[in-house]
């Protein structure tokens, strides 16, 4: 089932509505098949006629407009600036936030209503938000966004690389916080496989504060064929491991570096850790066995911008 689906049914399971059997689900591809009929007696059968209303727009955008190439997102006030308003394709305000934002702008403080004004946006009611709402205390302001998308083959030909490379990683926050962290550290791109945590989790893209319409990224159905050409191209492999002998500061991350980084409970997979240039390990004291994925990754990412920072 594919992402704007689950959400659909996500959606439908929330308000209470009622998918039926005789409108079959089609692939997203085919998202524009649905006829109005079979997307409000599929979707909308909530009983609440203000429900209704105000979800059967959301739900065609979803469908239809958005089809496999968007997904609904929610936003605090602070990351919502970070998106970019060529991507944006619908908004949701509450009437609070909406009153809020009016007020800030009359006080001097009018980005944020400069910015809507570019968009176009739409209210509606604290209980209808609180549906739409992924959170238990959303902040207010959800958008219809347009995926960002990337080439393997670009992303390998840029100078000077840094790449996060991810197996089967599956908590949404580590992602995004990985994301976040990478771009301040300088990296050109992450590689997932297609086992990895979805980017577009909303959850994800929370934790990346803007970080996710700025660093480039792919997955691969195959990351040991990437890793291959990789190797192919100079690019330096290195893995956090048990059989690494040498601490992660003892290698030089000035050439063209990627970081593996492996599940949160199982770490990288025998195939993929036995690919890496390098084994490399990370101090621990105490009766502590390993670090957080994230944190993993942030020390090795942040390593390599402090040595490429002190190059002359």
């Amino acid at each position: 089932m594919n992402w704007t689906e689950r959400l659909r049914r996500k959606l439908i399971h929330k308000l209470g509505g009622v998918l039926m059997d005789e409108v079959q689900p089609r692939p997203v591809a085919a998202a524009e098949s649905y006829t109005t009929e079979e997307l409000t007696c599929c979707y909308w059968k909530t009983g609440n006629a203000e429900y209704d209303a105000q979800f059967r727009k959301t739900n065609l955008v979803l469908m239809i407009d958005a089809a496999d190439k968007a997904g609904l997102v929610e936003w605090t006030e602070v990351s919502w600036e970070e998106a970019p308003v060529k991507s944006v394709k619908e908004v949701y305000l509450t009437e609070e936030l909406e009153q809020k934002i009016k007020q800030n702008a009359k006080n001097g403080d009018a980005a944020f209503w400069e910015k809507l004004q570019q968009t176009g946006y739409e209210t509606v009611s604290p209980e209808v938000f609180a549906k739409m709402a992924d959170t238990q205390t959303p902040q207010g302001i959800l958008t219809v966004l347009e995926q960002p998308s990337y080439d393997l083959t670009q992303l390998l030909e840029q100078p000077e690389p840094l790449f996060l490379m991810l197996e089967n990683l599956q908590d949404p926050g580590n992602l995004g916080t990985m994301i976040r962290t990478g771009e301040g550290a300088g990296i050109t791109g992450v590689i997932m496989n297609s086992q990895t945590v979805d980017i577009f989790n909303p959850k994800t893209i929370r934790a990346t504060m803007g970080s996710i319409f700025r660093v480039p990224f792919v997955y691969v159905q195959d990351l040991s064929s990437v890793l291959n050409k990789m190797h192919e191209k100079g690019i330096h492999t290195y893995a956090a491991h048990l059989k690494g002998q040498k601490y992660y500061d003892s290698f030089s991350f000035r050439e063209p570096t990627a970081f593996l980084i492996g599940n949160e409970g199982n770490g990288l997979s025998k195939e993929i850790s036995d690919q890496a240039g390098q084994y490399l390990k990370i101090p621990m004291e105490g009766k502590v066995e390993s670090l957080n994925a994230s944190i993993a990754a942030a020390l090795l990412m942040y390593e390599a911008h402090r040595q490429r920072s002190l190059r002359i």
